[in-house]
């Protein structure tokens, strides 16, 4: 997997988003938590009957209330899972098939937001964007005809919750890219 995905550039971004220079020549591992080596993580796959895992890493959620916390971010052939690494447990598994699109900015930036139409969204900020992208897109599209679509845009709205939507914004500023995340009034 490491030199067959390292040596393809990721698809979804080609053209489109800006991207920093180390995230060229990025080697690919997909787990870098070794799932099977940790009872609790390999306890939930199996739980649910995923056996491929794609992608393990941690990653930072916003909450709803517009926080950031660690979990950990896996990805099977079939859904998302969310884990709280402190408390040791699952908090969220979408399945591949409800997730509409992944929004990102057009910058150089971390964020990325899961739309799940039936459900509420996940905003998620991670180091490695660009392969979590590239992994569920073709876990989507290998699964099904379905693949899931990916928009860029500087400004986007995202549901935090069932009854709460925000709008996250990017501005290039001097030094880097600020990140502003406004509820919305609906």
């Amino acid at each position: 997997m490491e030199g067959e995905a390292a040596a393809r550039p990721p698809r979804p971004f080609m053209g489109v988003k800006a991207r920093r220079g180390t995230s060229f020549r990025r080697d690919v591992k997909g787990d870098y938590l070794d799932v099977p080596s940790d009872p609790f993580l390999s306890a939930i796959l199996s739980k649910q009957g995923d056996e491929t895992l794609l992608f393990a890493d941690k990653v930072l959620k916003c909450t709803g209330t517009g926080k950031m916390k660690r979990c950990i971010l896996m990805i099977t052939g079939s859904a998302i899972y969310l884990v709280d690494p402190d408390a040791e447990v699952l908090k969220r598994r979408i399945i591949l098939a409800a997730i509409d699109k992944i929004c990102l900015s057009k910058l150089s930036d971390n964020f990325f937001a899961v739309i799940v139409p039936s459900e509420y969204d996940c905003l998620m900020a991670s180091t490695r964007k660009t392969e979590i992208v590239t992994v569920l897109v073709q876990a989507s599209k290998s699964r099904s005809e379905y693949e899931i679509g990916v928009v860029f845009s500087n400004r986007f709205e995202y549901r935090a919750a069932a009854d709460m939507v925000k709008e996250v914004r990017f501005e290039e500023v001097d030094g880097g890219i600020k990140t502003k995340i406004v509820k919305k009034n609906r």
